[in-house]
């Protein structure tokens, strides 16, 4: 079996456990060990308690990790829904000085494994036969109910991100109806994961011994299955009945599965209780219920079941998931820069050589090393990675990195290249070019959802918006006056103190005033704000964080972006705004649009056309455009204005 190139961390986060071990080659799974959630504060402190564990040798290796986690994973922010941790995937990734990080719903990796699972790792109960090329189902209980699905997808498989195990339950007899009156009278609502789960046991043994009319006891869901399994007390008929019923109620939410995913590839049950429960559950009232369909008995009875009996399943297709990854990143495509340099590697010099070993095992890190650092890693000279970026099609580093972030995550990296007088007209361009597209990205990353839409809907109530800047910022509060007047909002730009002054004494309580400045420490501009209060006017800063318009405003759009304005002109922030300010037209417009108020003047759809026509007035005075109720414009689309404002070109 041929070794990994640096091992991975591969963990499986429950409620309770959080599992983790070393992956050195294929499917070879080393330093297994388990740790209780309860003794760690948080995430990074287990991780950082198992890795202290580790061989220094295997633990300052590791680069990539995948984690399967018992709760949904969307985005980056991840929460924990039967335990408190929660963090983010990508400050984790930098805290534990990883180049990858794959975070995954715990039964969407073990979805993944299935398909490698041998024989002797899956037993089925009941009868049918699995087809091939044919959906599957999984789901299993454990500190929660876990449901996913695979779907078979040329040569592979997509694995289902759900959360199936909150459908409602749905009781079958006269034992499950009280089962459900007992759970209603603590649950606003029944899910299946409220029974099917160790939680879930502890419920259904209290209700069967309110049904018999005895006494609470309180036992923890290990003890009632013991007792269940090994009878002998006074109180084991009851944890019998109480597996018993939880078998059956796992027949139904895997018979439901079944039928809804129509998979007939089978169905798998994996987690932390069933597998325990051997021989005992082959002859449960699991399969019975599975195949209680009524007219569908049938169809579910050709549907094979299986429990999964590996340890490691959920390692195995984490694994998978973080190996897919790991190669879309390297690409598999001809022209990806890591796939090149391998197949050039034997090409190379001996001293090119050493600069293409360090790429290939430390990609990420190349992406915001200097030259010098690069070339002391590898043990070169600076010219030998000029040379080696050359070697491969290259104009030099800035361009050989760009590349490299593409391959690596299919987008421009979020990193800074210093312009040098050295550099050729082409770096030079692609300097420029890259460092504002990574601002770009960093600014997206700042977007907070709820302050763009509360900015949004003052905007667009407002009966006249009123922008200030001044300097450099003055060509954005322009446009932003412009962008908004060619869908009949009135507004006007003030860029002159003087003016800017007598402007704010006169604006009123149904008006907003958007102040835009990078710095936020303009004293003019601070003093409309202050002015705008007074007046009961709303003020929108568009500012830099943590400064004293931000604090001063109703609502503040955050660009942070930092340049040196003593020596070049504040491009690359003048950018950043000229792209908030489009945000908020947008916004704004679809919201009129939506009101049936956004219609675009007259006068701006001659221009749209050709015909001769000046653009609508933007003077400093900004003379009253008509009101809200009467923006309209004769056989031209609200639609129409909104499709020209997105594509328009400065």
């Amino acid at each position: 079996m041929t070794p990994l190139p640096s091992p991975r961390l591969l963990a499986d986060i429950g409620g309770t456990y959080a599992r983790f071990a070393v992956e050195t080659a294929p499917g070879r799974f080393e330093q297994a060990a388990s740790l209780r959630c309860a003794e760690h504060a948080d995430f990074h402190a287990a991780v950082t308690a198992y890795l202290g564990g580790l061989p220094p040798d295997i633990a300052g290796a590791i680069e990539h990790a995948a984690i399967a986690i018992a709760n949904p994973v969307e985005g980056d922010e991840v929460r924990m829904t039967n335990y408190h941790w929660r963090f983010s995937s990508e400050q984790m990734r930098q805290r534990l000085r990883l180049q990858t990080l794959v975070v995954v719903n715990d039964f969407t990796a073990l979805a993944m494994a299935l398909p490698r699972l041998a024989s002797g790792q899956r037993r089925q109960v009941g009868a049918g036969s699995a087809r091939a090329d044919s959906v599957i189902g999984v789901l299993g209980a454990g500190s929660g109910l876990g449901v996913s699905g695979l779907i078979p997808v040329g040569d592979g498989h997509v694995a289902l991100g759900t959360e199936g195990g909150h459908t409602s339950f749905a009781p079958r007899d006269e034992r499950e109806i009280a089962i459900l009156r007992h759970a209603l009278g603590r649950y606003g609502h029944v899910s299946f994961e409220r029974l099917l789960s160790g939680p879930g046991i502890e419920l259904i043994h209290a209700a069967l011994r309110e049904r018999a009319g005895r006494a609470p006891l309180e036992l923890a869901a290990p003890e009632i299955t013991r007792r269940a399994l090994d009878p002998g007390g006074a109180d084991d008929a009851c944890c019998a009945e109480t597996l018993e019923a939880f078998c059956a109620i796992l027949g139904t939410a895997a018979g439901d599965l079944a039928v809804t995913l129509g998979a007939f590839g089978g169905i798998y049950i994996g987690g932390g209780i069933v597998p325990r429960l051997g021989a005992y559950f082959d002859r449960s009232p699991f399969r019975a219920r599975f195949e209680d369909k009524g007219r569908f008995g049938d169809y579910l009875h050709a549907i094979p079941t299986y429990v999964v009996t590996a340890e490691q399943a959920t390692f195995v297709g984490a694994s998978a998931i973080l190996a897919a990854q790991l190669r879309t990143r390297l690409g598999d495509a001809e022209s990806a820069l890591l796939g090149q340099i391998q197949r050039a590697r034997e090409s190379l010099s001996p001293a090119e050589k050493r600069v293409a070993d360090h790429v290939l095992a430390h990609a990420r890190a190349v992406l915001s090393d200097p030259i010098a650092e690069i070339a002391r890693a590898a043990q070169v000279s600076q010219p030998t990675v000029i040379r080696f970026c050359r070697s491969l099609g290259c104009e030099g580093l800035s361009d050989f990195k760009l590349r490299l972030a593409s391959g690596l995550s299919g987008a421009v990296p979020l990193s800074h290249a210093q312009v040098i007088g050295s550099d050729s007209t082409l770096e030079l361009g692609v300097k420029v070019l890259g460092n504002t597209a990574s601002a770009i990205l960093q600014v997206r990353e700042q977007l907070n959802r709820e302050t763009l839409a509360r900015a949004i809907e003052l905007l667009a109530a407002a009966q006249r918006i009123e922008f200030f800047a001044v300097g450099h910022y003055r060509v954005v509060a322009d446009d932003a006056q412009f962008k908004f007047l060619r869908f009949g909002v009135p507004s006007a730009s003030y860029c002159e103190p003087r003016l800017q002054q007598l402007a704010a004494q006169v604006l009123r309580p149904t008006d907003v005033a958007v102040i835009i400045s990078s710095s936020g420490r303009i004293e003019e501009l601070l003093a409309v704000a202050d002015m705008a209060r007074a007046r009961g006017a709303t003020v929108v800063a568009i500012t830099a964080s943590h400064t004293p318009l931000a604090r001063k405003a109703d609502v503040t759009l955050i660009v942070d972006h930092v340049e040196d304005v003593d020596t070049q002109v504040p491009m690359i922030s003048r950018i950043l705004f000229l792209l908030t300010i489009d945000i908020l037209a947008v916004g704004v417009a679809m919201r009129l649009e939506q009101q049936g108020l956004a219609q675009p003047l007259a006068a701006d759809a001659r221009l749209e056309e050709g015909q001769e026509g000046t653009e609508p007035a933007a003077t400093e005075g900004g003379a009253a455009a008509p009101p809200a109720a009467q923006r309209v414009a004769p056989g031209v689309s609200s639609a129409g204005a909104l499709t020209r404002l997105t594509s328009h070109s400065r």
